[in-house]
């Protein structure tokens, strides 16, 4: 219950009680605190026993630590009925970043290759502009 509580804070927590109740009350109230603590863990108990029997037979096994996303998941992968192990072990992201590495440099690569000019754009000639015949054709409607 307390696993991330240290011993340095459990004293500190014992100092402060006996400061705050005295040595006289504690352990009252110790012992109304484990009272409290033990009704809670009963209540939660018989609300798990009536939602199970609730949900029927085809729900025995439920567990209600499944509903954490992260033990779901792991659940899922361990069981691995989807075949999650195949998919995650046959993606190789290294691979596939390296195809698209070479990917991209091959095209700049064919970008650069000299062509007429030797691979220079010449900035004083005018661009060529389309014929009346490369037109698209105009529709009145559309516009």
């Amino acid at each position: 219950m307390f696993n991330d509580i240290g011993p340095l804070e459990l004293v500190t927590i014992i100092v402060l009680a006996v400061l705050v109740f005295g040595p006289d009350k504690l352990p009252k109230v110790i012992q109304d605190v484990m009272r409290t603590i033990r009704k809670i863990r009963e209540f939660s108990e018989s609300a798990k026993q009536d939602i199970r029997s609730e949900l029927g037979p085809e729900f025995k096994d439920f567990e209600f630590e499944d509903l954490n996303p992260k033990t779901f998941l792991r659940k899922q992968l361990d069981n691995d009925d989807l075949g999650l192990k195949e998919i995650r072990n046959g993606f190789d992201l290294k691979k596939e970043m390296a195809e698209v590495t070479d990917a991209v440099h091959s095209r700049d690569g064919q970008a650069s290759a000299p062509g007429p000019s030797g691979g220079r754009v010449d900035m004083t000639k005018k661009p060529e502009t389309p014929g009346d015949d490369d037109r698209p054709p105009f529709d009145a409607d559309a516009t």
